[in-house]
């Protein structure tokens, strides 16, 4: 299992001092957030990805995933009802599929919860949208070799898709190999009934599950808060996970640098522990 360092952490360094930075720390590789690299980040020129991709390489780690993918550009919304707003961003999220192959990503994460807000008028055809979306770019994600994730979040972030549950249904009826569901450590600890080890013991053996965030409820990274990694990490190792990782915090304090550093400590901590 890789971990990974979510980028818009330290997004005030330059992607060349983040891989760095990450690389020292001990990290794996690198999950892009592509809002990180400006309003367009889906169009940019092959010269600009050919640099990122041996940015990581030059630090010794990967670019390992995307996520938090329709931030940029302004507009973007799978479940509008607005047929041209939902064809820009389908637009979009396959052009971020074609992106993640070009850097060699495996992986997308599809969180993104103000641009699947559903129409309190129509929550019925938003949904409708929404699992549409996912379903039209199953082609393209198996074409550029990489996973789409459908990532459930909790309801204080939106009211479309909340557990693994509901993402699954979802993905098990688009039924494309290149489109999974994921656990977010701290939006699952917040609305499962389940602890974030029996959920990963429930599903992984499914072969639904493409990803993992690890992150605290109170949106702060590993070992910031309450929820002990300890037993989801013996989960992952015991159901023989075998996909990567991300450490995902939201609130950075101090500031991001020491929360990278802090997140992967515990990590990694827990990880040497149990290999004894």
């Amino acid at each position: 299992m890789r971990i990974s360092l979510c980028n818009e952490v330290i997004a005030e360094l330059s992607f060349e001092r983040q891989c760095e930075l990450a690389a020292r720390l001990g990290y794996d590789g690198i999950e892009l957030a592509p809002f990180t690299l400006g309003e367009l980040p889906h169009n940019l020129p092959a010269a600009r990805r050919a640099t990122l991709r041996q940015a990581a390489a030059n630090a010794g780690i990967a670019i390992t995933g995307l996520h938090y993918l329709l931030r940029t550009p302004e507009g973007l919304s799978i479940t509008t009802s607005d047929d041209t707003r939902r064809r820009r961003t389908i637009d979009v999220m396959r052009a971020l599929c074609a992106f993640a192959a070009d850097l060699g990503a495996r992986v997308l994460v599809h969180g993104s919860p103000m641009q699947r807000a559903l129409d309190p008028a129509d929550e019925t055809a938003g949904r409708r949208h929404g699992i549409a979306c996912f379903a039209e770019i199953a082609g393209t994600a198996e074409a550029n070799g990489v996973v789409y994730c459908i990532e459930p979040l909790s309801r204080d972030q939106t009211e479309f898709i909340n557990t693994v549950a509901e993402a699954a249904e979802i993905v098990r009826t688009i039924g494309s190999p290149a489109v999974r569901t994921m656990i977010d450590c701290s939006s699952t600890a917040c609305t499962e009934s389940k602890s974030v080890a029996d959920l990963i013991r429930q599903w992984l053996p499914t072969g639904l599950i493409g990803h993992i965030h690890f992150n605290d409820p109170n949106r702060q990274g590993p070992g910031d808060g309450a929820l002990d990694f300890a037993p989801i990490l013996a989960a992952l190792h015991e159901c023989r996970y075998p996909h990567d990782a991300a450490i995902e915090p939201f609130i950075y304090e101090p500031d991001g640098p020491a929360c990278t550093a802090r997140g992967i400590a515990h990590i990694r901590n827990i990880l040497k522990a149990q290999d004894r």
